[in-house]
Order: C-alpha cells, then structure tokens, then sequence
C-alpha cells in the first residue's frame, strides 16, 4: 500500500512539473478590434445583400452580434477614431476635424490596457500621428495610405512594402500573431483597413470581376431634396457633378481631354505607385472601360451620365471590400486554428458609414442615416448568444468602455461612453439609452456640409445646422427610413419638435457641449486659416 502511494506521488509530481513548464494561455479575454474606413453597412451581406456578398465578415454576425442602430458622433475619418481610442466626444477630446491636431495629453484605452498588462498593437491605417501611445508594436500608414505598394511608419523608421494594402496589413497582422505574440498575456490588436477609403483602388483579381457587374440603383438616387433646408442643397458631394471623372471614374487625362471635360484633378499618385507590371494588368482593364466611355459619353444627358458613374463608383468601392472581406476570413480562420477564438472577442465596424448613391451623394459628414450609422458585428463565444441581432442605440463612443470592463478595469470617470457589456451579455435590462448625440465640424471645408449636431432616437432625429445658417430638420425614422421628408414645420409633429429640442438641451449640458463651444471652435478654425481658400 505505501509503494503505491509513493509511486502515484511520484507520477503526480512529475506530471505537475511537466504541466508547469507548459505555456498559460491567459484568462483574461483577447480583444481583436476590425476596423475599415467609410464601409457602409449597405455593403455588408449581414444587412443587406442587394450589392456584394461578404461571408467572412457575416461570420461575426452569424456567431455573435449585429447591431442595426450603431452609430459615431461625428462622421468623419480622424475625429472617429479619436473618439474611439479616448470614448470621449470630439469637442472633449479636441480633435473635431481631419485638419486639427490629436491632443497628445488623451488618455487611451490602449494606454490603460497596456498598463494594466495586455500586450498590444496596432496595423493599417490610424490617420494622425506617427507615434500612437498604448502599443508595444505598430506599423501605420502615413495619413490616408496607398493602395499598392504602400509606405508604412513603424517604430524603427519608414519602409515600403511591395503588393496591395490589404493583403500587407492581413500578413502584419498575422505574423505578429504568429511571431511576437505571447501567449502568457492577453493581447489588444487594432487592424485597421485603408479600404474602402476614397478613390477606391481594387486588387486586380477583384477589378477583372466587378468591372462587370451591374448593381441595383437606390432609391433617392435622383433626390431633388425638396423639403430639406440648405445644407443638403449646397453640399459638394454629388455624384453627377462632384466625382471626379480621373481619380474616381478612373477615366485617364487622355480621355478626358479628347472629350474636353472640365476636370479638377489629376492621375492619382496611387495609379502612379505601382509598378510596370500592375500597371499593365490595370490598363488592360480599365483601358477598355475608356474607349467605352468615349463612344458613350456624346450621347449621354445628366441621368444616364449620373448612373454610368454611380455603377463605375459601385465597380470599384466594392470590388476593394471584396478583400476586405477576404482578409478578414483569414484573421477569422488563424484565430480558430490556434484554439484563440474561444476566449477572444472579435469586433468588426467601421469610422462611419457611406453614401453608396443615397440622395445622389458619395462620402459621409452628414447626420443622415447612411453617413451616421455605422456597422457594428460582435463575436464573444460563451458570451454572446450566436445570430442575435441588437436595436439600441450604440456608438463608436463606447468602445473603450466595453473593452476596459471586458478586461475587468474601471473605466476613467471622464469617458463619456457606455459599457456595451450588458448587451453583448444578455443583460438588456440594464440599459438605460433612449438617444445618441452628433455633432460635425469640418465646414468651410472640402465637400462643403455645414456645421450641425443633433440627436436620433429610434423613432426620431432632429438636427440643427449653424454657423452661417440656423435650420433645423426633424424626420421621422420609423415612417421615413430613408430621410426625406423633413417635417420639422409640420403642425402634427410639434409636441415631437418640443420634446426632442427638450431632450437635445438636456443631452448637450451632459457631455458639456454648448453654444459658447460651437463659437470656440469656429473661431479656432478662423484664427488657423481653415477654410479660406475653398
């Protein structure tokens, strides 16, 4: 009896000792947080399938959560991130426009995440800055980024990767993971896509496809903005008459100078970047697509000139969600083979949403829905219940707060987010938000949409255009999706313009927003020179 109790003594320590030299996974979840620039959810199969397929994305919807009422707070590139990384509105955090400085005295939560022992990093496209604080290891693209053969800032200087943006920041990504990861801490990893950023650059696999597809036209294409005050009416964005004819068509000078269009600009230093042989293999796509155009275009009027660039717009924006799509498959798949999937949560969205031809525009800025909300798809096995779908009315304002409480870490008092935590978690009780706040800045500036804030609720929004107007619209969101008719002065909707000028009061003393701020930084943006030339 005591030879068998020495012997299971024996094989017990050995089996402790063996068990103890083997690596420990950490218990405290991973965070992989997806982010592309200016992908609407309309192009996302999860919420509407009408123009592309996206399986790999819908995966996260499939296994986790999609939320149907995300939105940012204010729709542009830079200032959406910064409220990302400090959950703090942009009149808080200073960085109202791609045009102001990133106050480098934010606390981040990549900062707070780091301290407290996650590893963490960061790959694609940040926008401002060329040091991002919180993270062992990055590699940006400088502003905007290119789509071939990109430049990337990293901690031991610049360097030039050959090959297309998407696919380079899916092998960073991945060779982090693979290769300096440990795997005794939890890890924090930003991978942030250029795409479908603007003048949407498709990989050439993707190009030979979409360049002949056909897509569905939305229904406000042709919109005449009737009810609609002066902002909608002015802004630069039309399809018709401010998409570029060279940069976004893909027309070359050539064309456009044998047809004598006027066009403001010039052969884009993307198309410049690539090499003889990818430029080849783009001119054989896209050199037909200007012969076309050039038989085409005398006998075009300004409706069928209008749907030639919106299917050339769709042609080229979707064929690069395309890899997109594909890439995030991969990070999908590595997590699953490496057994890291089940203890991560995996978060897909964008900066903001898009115009994809609703109301005749592209690019984003406004409080309308295709620009104001965002995508949102969360996965969290064992936590979320797979395939839910989420109605509340969230923001990119809350993310550093549900990652700090994932992590077990109290947020800061000043971050004027909300844990998305009891969603996610099936909580729902918990939730006590009935509106969310926006406000854009960047005016007088390129696509010319003025300055306005306002607040959305699921059945209203209301919104207030200043600086050098004073207009205020007000839509119905259940009986008027797609925000057309403004019934701010209808006398059947008055007790709703009362009360939701009420609740707009109210939510703008909560996050310390006022007149004398909105007077502060059209000031700061006078005394800067903002503006003057356009």
């Amino acid at each position: 009896m005591k030879r068998s109790l020495f012997v299971l003594s024996v094989f017990v320590f050995f089996v402790s000792c063996s068990n103890s030299k083997k690596k420990v996974e950490p218990t405290r979840p991973n965070i992989v947080f997806i982010m592309s620039d200016d992908h609407a959810y309309q192009a996302i199969s999860a919420y509407d399938d009408k123009l592309i397929q996206t399986p790999n994305i819908d995966r996260l919807a499939n296994e986790g959560m999609l939320f149907t009422n995300a939105s940012v707070t204010n729709s542009i590139c830079a200032p959406s991130r910064a409220v990302i990384l400090t959950g703090k509105h942009s009149h808080i955090n200073g960085k109202i426009d791609n045009l102001s400085k990133f106050d480098t005295t934010n606390v981040t939560f990549p900062q707070i995440l780091q301290k407290a022992g996650y590893q963490t990093a960061m790959f694609g496209k940040l926008h401002f800055g060329n040091n991002p604080k919180g993270f062992d290891e990055f590699k940006i693209l400088p502003g905007q980024g290119d789509y071939y053969n990109p430049r990337f800032i990293t901690q031991r200087g610049d360097t030039i990767v050959e090959g297309y943006v998407t696919d380079i920041t899916t092998d960073l990504t991945l060779d982090w993971m693979k290769n300096r990861r440990d795997p005794n801490k939890p890890f924090m990893l930003m991978y942030l896509h250029k795409a479908p950023h603007r003048a949407w650059l498709p990989k050439e696999e993707h190009y030979k496809v979409f360049t002949q597809k056909t897509f569905p036209l939305p229904e406000t294409l042709f919109d005449d903005y009737d009810t609609r005050g002066t902002a909608a009416k002015t802004a630069e964005m039309g399809i018709l008459k401010h998409m570029s004819f060279i940069n976004d068509t893909k027309l070359t000078p050539e064309t456009v100078n044998a047809l004598e269009i006027k066009e403001w600009s010039q052969l884009g230093e993307s198309i410049g970047r690539m090499n003889p042989e990818q430029r080849a293999k783009w001119d054989a796509v896209y050199g037909p697509i200007n012969e076309d155009f050039r038989e085409k275009y005398p006998t075009m009027n300004d409706s069928t000139l209008t749907v030639w660039k919106y299917q050339r717009y769709m042609q080229d924006y979707l064929g690069t969600i395309a890899s997109v799509d594909e890439n995030v498959g991969r990070v999908l798949d590595y997590l699953d083979e490496q057994h890291l999937s089940d203890n991560t949560i995996v978060v897909y969205t964008s900066d903001q949403g898009f115009y994809l031809g609703e109301h005749g525009w592209f690019d984003k800025r406004f409080m309308y829905n295709e620009s104001f909300k965002t995508p949102l798809l969360i996965k969290w096995p064992n936590k979320i219940e797979a395939g839910t779908t989420e109605d509340e009315m969230v923001q990119n304002l809350d993310f550093a707060q549900t990652f700090l409480e994932i992590a077990g870490i109290t947020a800061p008092e000043d971050m004027q987010g909300k844990s998305l935590v009891p969603l996610l978690t099936g909580k729902k009780e918990t939730w006590d938000r009935d509106a969310v706040y926006y406000h854009y800045y960047e005016y007088p500036a390129e696509h010319a949409v003025k300055r306005h804030y306002g607040i959305a609720t699921k059945e209203y929004k209301i919104i207030h255009f200043y600086h050098d107007v004073d207009q205020w619209e007000l839509y119905d969101r259940l009986k008027d999706p797609n925000e057309v008719n403004n019934v701010y002065n209808n006398p059947e909707y008055a007790h709703v313009v009362e009360e939701m000028k009420s609740k707009l009061k109210d939510i703008r003393a909560k996050y310390k927003d006022s007149q004398v701020l909105d007077n502060y930084y059209i000031q700061l943006y006078k005394n800067k020179g903002i503006g003057e030339k356009h």
